[in-house]
């Protein structure tokens, strides 16, 4: 009898590590909105990380005074890591996409879970993660990251004096 393996969240280990070898970062529904998440996770990307980040949407042309793509397929290279910011009926074209062009891992934002799109991206042999922020976790292992989220620039166990 075969069975069909199923995907199986990543280890706190297992993220760190994708997040190490990961060099080229592709932000599907990237939005110049400083009110959406994906402005968020795009403004601590390129201030707080040695990472290439290409932003993908096909109703921009620019973010962050940086170019925008229509599509995977339209990147200077092959992303690492395809970073989703798209509604869930959305994410099995965003796997094809991310499988087509050879990227390493998909990695889909809070609030994005899809069991089938996970297994056939591991069983594809993609690094899944599902409903974990890039950003929060970058900086986590970073030693960045306040209760609320966001880079204080201070790592320190002492009280702040003054």
């Amino acid at each position: 009898m075969t069975t069909t393996a199923t995907w199986t969240p990543p280890s706190a280990a297992d993220r760190l590590a994708l997040i190490r070898r990961t060099r080229t970062v592709a932000m599907v529904g990237a939005s110049a909105n400083p009110s959406r998440a994906s402005y968020f996770v795009a403004t601590y990307l390129l201030s707080s990380s040695d990472l290439e980040v290409w932003f993908v949407n096909p109703a921009a042309t620019e973010i962050l005074g940086r170019p925008v793509y229509p599509s995977l397929d339209a990147l200077p290279g092959t992303p690492d890591l395809v970073d989703v910011f798209r509604k869930p009926s959305d994410l099995p074209q965003v796997l094809d996409e991310a499988l087509a062009v050879g990227a390493k891992a998909l990695w889909l934002q809070l609030g994005l879970r899809d069991q089938a799109v996970a297994d056939r991206g591991a069983a594809a042999g993609l690094d899944v993660v599902m409903d974990r922020c890039l950003k929060i976790e970058h900086a986590r292992f970073h030693g960045g990251l306040h209760l609320a989220g966001f880079d204080t620039g201070v790592i320190s166990s002492r009280r702040r004096v003054g």
